[in-house]
């Protein structure tokens, strides 16, 4: 199967019965063509789909009109903030191009080298692991492994939601609640252990050591954590995962032990992706506002370009969705 030809300037002066100097003309909006002439070759473009080379319009204008989404993977955490970007983006005059720079180590810095200047006036990186200051266009971070400390940045309270989600098991009667834990090297999961510990704490309720447990935000890791915790002679009455992936298999590894969830055990998780209300119970857990953490980021971006003074940190409150997935601890 051959593949689709670009559309270039000959195939548009062809159909629009113009010369290539015209064509070249409209699209990079010079003067010298009737109206409607212009009026006929714009209708030509659209209907072709003729874009341009985009490094080669960076050459001629140093903007390309394009703001690149750089995230390791798409998973569910990254497509609900894409929604939020594209949001933000309307009537912003830009597109946008999400890439993927697959997950290895030093990704984003390779990607902005690449793309930045050339093919992106802009970028908004997720979850990044390293990027300094040297970036050559405009960055913002969202939820970065280090923190907010290097580049522009939007994240959610993490420690908060972890607090309250665990003195909302507390509440229902829950004293041995095991933690389900995330990355070592992203700071929101570090934050979200200690909202769990201090929210413990708080409470008076002593953490017991070993239900405090690793996942690094990995099912098949949280698989094996969660079928051990649930393999104790005094197994938790609830388990609080630090993100609602692994809440669900957690969930599925108790009813495949043959327990209930709640009557057996309680789950909760942190994000609320689109799956957690649809898993079987809905899931309880703490929303992270993904969607406007997108916008916001993208409008922080935005600002940056038209060289606006603006704080470079916005954190974004976080609140408890009760569903199916807690009750109190069977006495």
């Amino acid at each position: 199967m051959e593949l689709p030809t670009r559309v270039t300037l000959a195939d548009v002066a062809a159909r629009a019965g113009v010369s290539l100097a015209t064509v070249s003309k409209v699209a990079n909006g010079r003067y010298g063509v009737a109206p409607g002439t212009v009026t006929r070759v714009q209708e030509v473009i659209d209907e072709l789909g003729y874009a341009g080379h985009l490094g080669a319009i960076s050459l001629r204008s140093s903007r390309t009109n394009v703001l690149g989404i750089l995230i390791s993977e798409f998973e569910p955490f990254s497509l609900g903030l894409l929604r939020g970007m594209s949001d933000g983006a309307t009537r912003s005059g830009y597109d946008l191009m999400a890439f993927t720079g697959g997950g290895k180590s030093g990704w984003e810095s390779r990607s902005i080298a690449r793309l930045g200047g050339t093919l992106i006036d802009g970028a908004i990186l997720v979850t990044p692991t390293v990027l300094g200051r040297q970036a050559t266009v405009p960055v913002v971070a969202i939820d970065p492994h280090y923190g907010p400390s290097q580049i522009p940045t939007v994240d959610a309270d993490s420690f908060a939601g972890a607090k309250l989600a665990t003195a909302y098991l507390v509440g229902l009667g829950h004293r041995r609640i095991a933690f389900l834990g995330g990355r070592d090297d992203l700071e929101s999961a570090h934050l979200r252990e200690a909202g769990f510990r201090e929210a413990m704490a708080e409470a008076g309720v002593p953490v017991n050591e070993a239900l405090v447990r690793p996942t690094h935000f990995q099912p098949q890791l949280a698989e094996v954590e969660a079928r051990s915790l649930l393999a104790l002679s005094e197994p938790p009455t609830a388990i609080f995962a630090a993100n609602d992936v692994t809440a669900e298999r957690t969930i599925a590894v108790a009813q495949a032990l043959g327990l209930d969830v709640p009557g057996d055990v309680s789950v909760l998780g942190f994000d609320d992706i689109p799956e957690a209300a649809l898993c079987t119970p809905p899931l309880t857990t703490v929303r992270q506002p993904l969607r406007d953490m997108g916008e916001a980021a993208m409008e922080m971006l935005l600002d940056l370009l038209e060289g606006l003074e603006r704080s470079t940190h916005t954190r974004l409150p976080v609140e408890l969705v009760i569903r199916e997935s807690c009750a109190p601890p069977r006495a």
